[in-house]
């Protein structure tokens, strides 16, 4: 399927998702937002991938929400408190469509290039796993232009780094260059340039590739759990994780692989069926 924003493939079951709006410097407006919807939908269904890559074409990973979306009225307007349940609704929307990367049911890295400002930085606070180029840099833009930054970051970004480091930035409006990012916790590697960081992400997609999808899965799902979680609370759910994914045969495989020297074969996750399609 073609789309305006993004040129999306899958390759030996890794998804590469690109921001392809370079020429905007890859900003968010209304068709970009329903793009990705669609797309984080459709890859959670159908379990086409073991690992999604996000990056972006141009000089810039992104802006952060296109200021057209506010001029050309696509935004709700200022109102009365009807109208402002309204964007009560709207904000939540826009909180789930990130919220679908965290709980894609495989493992999101994203290359970041240049500016990652705004709902861009909301977006891969997100992801599972940060790459930078080391001129990259991060800016909770929001409180710039007297706004609240309303979609993740002052709630995930604390969970990454330091809550006091965090709070400076989002009351600032300063730039986090790449390498204090990778220092402070939120970057977990930085390369000299975009095509190095894409390729970082491309090889630990690979790798992860030929793990366990189940594992993967479960393990994702014990690490998101446990960051809201008591640690006793997290360790009973790991163990009902465990009894759900727990497979002999996977196991099984695993160790006759390593033990002929080849890559393991696992089978990929089930597609999620509409409710109520028969079997």
């Amino acid at each position: 399927m073609a789309y305006r924003s993004f040129t999306l493939e899958t390759v030996d079951k890794i998804a590469q998702l690109k921001l392809n709006r370079p020429e905007k410097l890859n900003a968010m407006d209304g068709v970009f937002w329903r793009e990705l919807d669609e797309i984080l939908e459709g890859l959670q269904r159908d379990a086409s991938a073991r690992a999604l890559v996000i990056s972006s074409a141009g000089k810039h990973f992104c802006a952060g929400m296109d200021l057209a979306v506010f001029e050309q009225g696509e935004a709700i307007p200022e109102g009365n408190a009807a109208v402002r349940t309204a964007l009560h609704e709207q904000i939540l929307q826009l909180q789930r469509t990130f919220t679908r990367l965290e709980a894609l049911r495989m493992p999101v890295i994203v290359a970041i290039q240049g500016a990652c400002v705004g709902g861009a930085l909301d977006m891969v606070t997100a992801c599972d796993i940060r790459y930078a180029t080391r001129d990259a840099f991060f800016c909770v833009q929001e409180i710039n232009i007297g706004l609240v930054a309303d979609v993740g970051t002052l709630q995930r970004l604390p969970k990454l780094i330091p809550e006091a480091v965090a709070r400076e930035y989002a009351y600032s409006g300063r730039r986090l260059p790449a390498v204090r990012a990778r220092e402070l916790g939120l970057v977990n590697e930085t390369f000299a340039d975009a095509a190095a960081a894409l390729e970082g992400a491309l090889g630990l997609a690979r790798e992860i590739a030929t793990k366990s999808p189940s594992a993967v899965w479960a393990s994702k799902q014990a690490i998101n759990y446990a960051r809201e979680h008591t640690v006793a609370d997290s360790l009973q759910q790991m163990a009902l994780l465990q009894m759900g994914v727990w497979q002999s045969r996977d196991v099984a495989e695993a160790v006759r692989a390593n033990a002929e020297k080849r890559a393991a074969r696992f089978d990929d996750l089930a597609p999620v069926p509409p409710f109520g399609a028969v079997a």
